[in-house]
C-alpha cells in the first residue's frame, strides 16, 4: 500500500528582484487536512523557513522553496529507511506559474526557471506517483505564516 504525504510550499521575495524567502510545511499523516501526522520513523510536521538570498524574482524564491523542501523530504526519508517509490506525493502550492510549468501546461520561456523547473521534476520522479494541486493564497496563509 501506498502511504500519502503532503508537502506545502510557498515563496516570494522582497522587491522583485529582491530578498528570497520561503517556506514549507510537511505532512507525512496523509489526511485531507494538513496535522501534525506521525510515523513511526519520520518526522513530525513543522514548518521550515528558508531565507534564499538576493535578487532573486518571486517565480525563483516559489521554485527555489518547492526544490528545497523536496530535497529536505528525500533526506528525511532516507534517514527513516524509507524508499521514496513507496510514496505517493501531494503538492500544494499557491503559484499557478509553478504548478502549471511543472505539469506542462504552461510553456517555461525564462532558462532560470526552466532549469528549476526541470530539477523539480526529477526530484518528483523519484515518488510512486505525485499530485499538484493549486490552493487559495489564502490557505498558504494560513498553514505557512506569509
Amino acid at each position: 500500500m501506498t502511504r500519502t504525504i503532503t508537502l506545502v510550499f510557498d515563496g516570494g521575495s522582497r522587491g522583485n528582484p529582491g530578498e528570497g524567502y520561503g517556506s514549507y510545511l510537511l505532512d507525512f499523516g496523509g489526511g485531507n487536512g494538513l496535522r501534525s501526522g506521525r510515523s513511526s520513523r519520520l518526522a513530525p510536521s513543522q514548518v521550515v523557513r528558508l531565507r534564499l538570498g538576493d535578487r532573486m524574482t518571486n517565480n525563483e524564491a516559489e521554485y527555489d522553496t518547492l526544490i528545497a523542501a523536496l530535497e529536505a523530504l528525500l533526506a528525511e526519508l532516507q534517514r527513516a529507511g524509507e524508499k521514496p517509490q513507496s510514496f505517493a506525493l501531494e503538492v500544494r502550492g499557491d503559484s499557478q506559474l509553478v504548478m502549471r510549468q511543472l505539469t506542462g501546461e504552461w510553456r517555461t520561456h525564462e532558462p532560470r526557471l526552466a532549469q528549476r523547473r526541470d530539477k523539480a521534476r526529477r526530484l518528483l520522479s523519484r515518488f510512486a506517483r505525485y499530485q499538484l494541486v493549486h490552493q487559495p493564497r489564502a490557505a498558504s496563509l494560513a498553514l505557512l505564516g506569509h
